[in-house]
C-alpha cells in the first residue's frame, strides 16, 4: 500500500468493486469498477478516487488503515464512478460520501454541470479544477491531467509523478467509449496520442475498470500494445470508432 521507491510517503490502494467493496452487489461486480485510496502515509490523510457503489465500505477500508478521508476525486460524471441513476439502477456515490463526511468532491471544471445533474450535488459540494492544477494530500502531489474524449471533463490524476489513475480515458489494452452523451472521438484521439504522450513510459497506469489482462500496466507497454494508442491518423481513428 505504501511505495518504498517513491520520494513521497505515498499511501495507495487499488480496490475492485465486487471483490474489495460492494461484495454483495452483482451489478457492481459486473461493472468491474476500480476505486482508489490515495494519500500520505505520514499525515494519515487520503482522498477517495471515484467513490461509488459502496461508499461506506470504501471509507471503512481507509479507516482500517488508520487513514482519514479528507476529500474525493471524480474522474468524470458517469454514475458508476460518482453515483446516480444508470439503466434504471440507482448507484450510491458522492452524495453518500457527503452524508458521512464534510468534504469536497474535486472535479475538472468542465465536468461540474454534468456532475451536478447526475449526482444532485450543489456547487458548494464541489471543487473545480483546470488541467495542470496540483492538489496536495500531505506531501503527495496529485496533478489534474485533462483528457477530454470519454466526457468533456474527463480527467486523469498523476499521483506522486509516477502513477496515472486514468478513469475511463485509458484501460489496459483499450480505451473508454466515445459514443455516449458528452463524448468526443476527436478529443479522445488527441488525449491518447498527444496529451498522454507528454508522460514518460515508466508511469504506471491504473485504469477505472478491470477490463484488461492485468489490473495495471505502464504507459510504455500500452504504447506498444494498446491499439487505442497506436492509431497513426485521426481519420483512421474516426473510421475505427464509426465516426468517419
Amino acid at each position: 500500500m505504501t511505495s518504498p521507491n517513491s520520494p513521497h510517503p505515498l499511501y495507495f490502494r487499488q480496490l475492485l468493486a465486487g471483490r474489495d467493496f460492494a461484495v454483495d452487489n452483482p451489478v457492481a461486480a459486473q461493472m468491474m469498477n476500480f476505486a482508489y485510496l490515495v494519500g500520505d502515509a505520514d499525515t494519515r490523510e487520503c482522498l477517495l478516487v471515484d467513490p461509488a457503489w459502496d461508499v461506506d465500505s470504501l471509507v471503512k477500508l481507509a479507516q482500517s488503515d488508520d487513514l482519514k478521508v479528507i476529500g474525493a476525486l471524480g474522474s468524470h460524471y458517469h454514475p458508476d464512478h460518482l453515483g446516480g441513476e444508470m439503466m434504471g439502477y440507482s448507484v450510491e456515490g458522492a452524495r453518500r460520501l457527503l452524508e458521512l463526511l464534510p468534504v469536497k468532491i474535486h472535479v475538472q471544471e468542465k465536468e461540474v454541470p454534468w456532475v451536478k445533474r447526475v449526482t444532485g450535488l450543489a456547487d458548494s459540494d464541489l471543487a473545480a479544477h483546470a488541467g495542470g492544477d496540483i492538489l496536495k494530500v500531505g506531501k503527495i502531489p496529485i496533478q489534474f491531467v485533462h483528457t477530454p474524449g470519454h466526457t468533456e471533463g474527463s480527467t486523469c490524476f498523476l499521483v506522486g509523478g509516477d502513477r496515472l489513475v486514468a478513469g475511463d480515458t485509458l484501460f489496459v489494452g483499450s480505451c473508454g467509449r466515445v459514443d455516449l452523451p458528452g463524448s468526443d472521438p476527436e478529443e479522445m484521439y488527441r488525449s491518447l496520442t498527444q496529451r498522454l504522450a507528454k508522460l514518460p513510459d515508466d508511469v504506471t497506469l491504473y485504469p477505472g475498470h478491470d477490463y484488461g489482462d492485468s489490473p495495471t500496466s505502464t504507459l510504455g507497454a500500452q504504447r506498444l500494445t494498446n491499439y487505442a494508442m497506436k492509431v497513426p491518423t485521426l481519420q483512421l481513428w474516426l473510421e475505427m470508432m464509426g465516426h468517419a
